[in-house]
């Protein structure tokens, strides 16, 4: 059967921030998908270009050969000097109905997701959305009233573990969820990175950054709501002395009395075995017998001994399911794992979002764009402010906890979602 997407026009994108995940993961991607003409023009906004000239390096020369980014300031410019409103400018000269991805500190990604969806953007943010319920009902009002999609970057969705983990609970297999584990520990390498300008007590922490990842797909797997979150900090010290809850512990309950603990931190051996450990553990029981679904992420299975330390150890556990470059029948290098997937499913929704109005224009076409916009949040694969509220929720919960020795903070959804102490 031909794909319908592949008559789609193609749309522009532009990803505000150059950090790591657009290094690692999202443009990378998007070089891809221009490929496969579902991608126009990339356009990068950085505050520096000093910031964007790793994103033009011999990797990616190689990986995509004649593909390059759009990059403001230009790359040969020299700028050095920052200019921290420029994203405006340029969301402001993108024409319509195209895609602004936000790959920015937590705490920016209300103010850029809202600018965007102004500028009648579609937007792709990487997790977490927002920090607190009531911009993410703000942000789903405005995208509905418009007919825009948003997405929240949850990669792990799209991991082929966690899609068979929901079809099969889902079907029954696994009976209920009662008692689970999670852990995301990152590089300790971080600490030297840009986080010391930004990963401050008052902005984020260890649980919020990283443990959401799993906080939603347990909600993923499952379908149940959170209804109770409690967390713990541990603050350490950058090497510029800026203060941070470098780790963290967090107990999330369930609306059937599950339990799910979560431990995050910046800390994992630069040169251990596994460029960083995370998984999950779930304990689920039937009316007589017990089951388990158990993820241990950080490697597949795969471990690669090598001549020499270049690659950050000479002995690593790999895991090639999240994002590699591999060889294919093309030029360069192509991009495999849920990483890719995540951005070409988002990229493909988007598409499907401005052809569901065909040649109509006016009320008629902005109907049609929001029926297809409510079948994507009843899917539920794509996170959305509509469909992974509860996210926005946990975040606020445990911001508030964590600043709090932690106390712990309730979660209701009746008359309307909310925490309270």
């Amino acid at each position: 059967m031909e794909d319908p997407l592949t008559h789609h026009p193609p749309l522009d994108a532009v990803i505000i921030g150059a950090g790591m995940i657009v290094y690692d993961q999202l443009l990378p991607s998007l070089y891809h998908l221009q490929r496969q003409g579902a991608i126009g023009q990339i356009h990068v906004v950085a505050t520096s270009c000093a910031r964007m000239q790793r994103l033009a390096d011999q990797q990616f020369a190689a990986a995509f050969p004649d593909q390059r980014f759009v990059a403001h300031p230009p790359l040969d410019s020299g700028d050095s000097s920052a200019e921290p409103e420029r994203w405006r400018r340029v969301l402001a000269e993108l024409s319509p109905r195209q895609l602004a991805i936000v790959a920015t500190p937590d705490h920016l990604h209300n103010e850029m997701v809202r600018c965007a969806l102004e500028h009648n953007q579609h937007v792709l943010c990487v997790k977490p959305l927002v920090h607190q319920y009531a911009e993410a009902e703000v942000i789903a009002k405005i995208a509905r009233e418009r007919g825009l999609l948003v997405t929240a970057e949850y990669h792990k969705r799209f991991d082929r573990r966690a899609l068979e983990a929901r079809r099969r609970y889902r079907e029954g297999h696994f009976g209920e969820f009662a008692c689970g584990q999670a852990r995301m520990i990152e590089p300790y390498l971080y600490r030297s990175s840009n986080f010391q300008t930004w990963f401050t007590p008052e902005k984020t922490d260890a649980f919020v950054y990283v443990g959401c990842h799993y906080v939603d797909l347990v909600y993923f797997i499952t379908g149940l709501r959170p209804v109770e979150i409690s967390a713990r900090g541990v603050e350490r010290s950058f090497p510029n002395g800026q203060r941070a809850y470098m780790w963290a512990n967090g107990r999330v309950v369930f609306e059937n009395g599950a339990l799910l603990t979560v431990n995050a931190g910046l800390g994992y051996p630069d040169r251990g075995a596994g460029t960083n450990d995370q998984g999950l553990t779930m304990y689920c029981e039937g009316t007589d017998s017990g089951a388990i679904i158990e993820h241990n992420d950080q490697f597949r299975g795969v471990g690669h001994g090598y001549i020499d330390d270049r690659l950050g150890a000479n002995f690593r556990h790999v895991n090639p399911d999240y994002f590699r470059l591999v060889p294919w029948n093309g030029q360069g290098l192509k991009p495999v794992g849920y990483g890719f997937d995540s951005i070409e499913a988002a990229v493909h929704a988007t598409q499907a979002v401005n052809a569901s109005g065909g040649k109509r224009s006016g009320p008629e076409s902005l109907r049609l764009q929001q029926a297809k916009l409510a079948e994507i949040d009843g899917q539920g694969l794509l996170a959305t402010p509509s469909n992974s509220f509860i996210n926005e929720l946990v975040i606020e919960g445990a911001r508030h906890s964590i600043q709090h020795g932690g106390q712990v903070v309730e979660i209701s959804y009746s008359p309307q979602p909310r925490i309270g102490m």
